[in-house]
């Protein structure tokens, strides 16, 4: 049952606990769809237990000391989360220690009212209070509305990463060459 709720009804940012990981799962299964959605090539498909797989993840995280998993909380329904970590160096990213968040998302039906907003901001909170120098995290390319949101809690475009299908097949075009900087030689 859908319970209509009032957009006026404040929004309580809190840690998550073992009761919200369904709807946390759920939540996480929706990222998976959506992001498969965008590049089905790229992005794993959901399956029929990816909701309870997610949670039964994120409940495995739920205790540890560099994780941060917060839900919004809205008429005492979770409509989103975030799950970040601090990690220490990362050679393969060429970077010292850092914050990541890993997820973050907020139910369709209540997108668009600021929650993503709180969310991000009392995770930035959660990640500098367990010590981490800066905060960094990935986007779709094509999750244009989470960009403008990461743009505007003040992150920059650092990294972009490109992928190549391999096999029998010749790779797909998604772009023409032709809009990618051109290489320059020294």
């Amino acid at each position: 049952m859908h319970v209509q709720h009032s957009d006026t009804s404040p929004i309580t940012i809190r840690p998550a606990t073992p009761t919200d990981l369904p709807t946390v799962g759920r939540l996480g299964a929706l990222l998976v769809r959506l992001h498969h959605d965008f590049d089905p090539e790229r992005f794993i498909a959901a399956a029929p237990r990816t909701e309870q797989r997610y949670a039964s993840f994120l409940g495995s995280q739920l205790d540890e000391p560099n994780v941060v998993i917060l839900v919004a909380e809205r008429d005492s329904d979770v409509v989103g989360y975030t799950y970040g970590g601090v990690e220490d160096y990362d050679y393969m990213a060429l970077r010292g220690p850092a914050g990541v968040v890993y997820d973050i998302v907020v139910d369709p039906a209540h997108r668009g009212h600021g929650i993503g907003r709180q969310l991000l901001d009392a995770t930035l909170a959660a990640l500098a209070a367990r010590g981490a120098p800066r905060v960094v995290l990935s986007t779709a390319e094509q999750n244009e509305s989470a960009q403008r949101l990461f743009a505007r809690a003040g992150f920059r475009r650092t990294m972009i990463e490109m992928t190549r299908e391999l096999g029998a097949e010749a790779p797909s075009t998604r772009r023409d060459a032709s809009t990618y900087p051109q290489e320059h030689s020294c």
